[in-house]
């Protein structure tokens, strides 16, 4: 074996990792990839063999990687990632491949990404490498050029802002699956009272159509407003083909109309209450994502 193929082997070790920590930093899944491709091509042009902790310092390129990508957005003012929801990770029922199950281990559904759009991203950066994978702020500071104290202010910062929101999933997969269900059959019927019922008051509906419906991500909140929409949708339920998925771990749907996938619905359960409901109708990024693991 030569000196590259014994390192792409080392590296390899580590990618899972890596990409849990690039699709946390930006919700996207092309991005994240693009991220640890860079951080494999900054290693082979490094001096390889004086890196003591190889994860360590793949897990700060690919920070710096994603730091520049989020900031890169901000200067281009295009439109802003929160106006749009993440890309979905969706699995089987039965259990999702080890790398879907490193992408949203410890609860990361579109809920929380969405969240995490929000932060700043130097906050965004010392939350998810200090909070969700436990890298102490000595190593974070130098990413993001400040001091290790400043750093700890970051992330306490994103904390406050992240804190309860949104609640977090019911562990139990068969109990979320119960309230979906639930859900479908209400909505199927157009059961305005019966939808109220199952909805948290305080519920938060997105919606992103994509191009098909310009303006960006819709979003409804509250319990009579999402009950509305989705007795006024009722047709609509009714013609489509609702299939049970894993969207980022927690309960799911995937629509088809005429054998054409339509949306990826997630939802979360909290209290044995629907807490958040996100759909992605959007045609170019439904055509995008990677179903190869569902079987037909």
């Amino acid at each position: 074996m030569n000196e590259l193929d014994f390192l792409a082997e080392r590296f390899e070790e580590h990618r899972a990792h890596l990409k849990a920590v690039a699709y946390r930093m930006l919700g996207s899944l092309a991005e994240s990839d693009d991220a640890v491709q860079e951080a494999w091509l900054r290693l082979t042009r490094s001096e390889a063999d004086k890196i003591d902790n190889l994860g360590g310092w793949l897990t700060t390129v690919v920070g710096r990687v994603c730091l520049d990508v989020l900031r890169s957005r901000r200067l281009r003012r295009e439109e802003p990632l929160e106006s749009r929801l993440p890309d979905p990770v969706v699995s089987e029922e039965n259990g999702a491949c080890p790398e879907h199950q490193a992408l949203v281990a410890d609860s990361v559904g579109l809920a929380l990404l969405v969240v995490l759009e929000s932060l700043d991203p130097a906050e965004r950066l010392a939350f998810v490498l200090h909070d969700m994978f436990g890298m102490p702020f000595e190593q974070i500071a130098p990413i993001v050029d400040r001091t290790p104290s400043t750093a700890r202010k970051l992330a306490s910062r994103a904390r406050r802002r992240v804190r309860g929101q949104p609640p977090v999933p019911d562990p139990d997969p068969v109990a979320q699956r119960r309230v979906v269900d639930a859900f479908l059959t209400a909505a199927r019927g157009g059961d305005f009272d019966r939808l109220l019922v199952i909805l948290d008051p305080d519920i938060v509906l997105r919606a992103d159509s994509g191009s098909a419906f310009p303006g960006g991500m819709k979003v409804l909140r509250g319990a009579e407003a999402v009950a509305g929409q989705f007795a006024t949708f009722q047709r609509m339920a009714t013609i489509s083909v609702a299939r049970p998925v894993l969207v980022n771990g927690t309960s799911g749907l995937l629509t088809t109309v005429d054998g054409e996938l339509n949306s990826i619905m997630n939802f979360t359960i909290a209290n044995e209450k629907v807490v958040a409901i996100d759909i992605l109708s959007d045609p170019d990024r439904l055509a995008d994502l990677d179903l190869t693991g569902l079987e037909p």
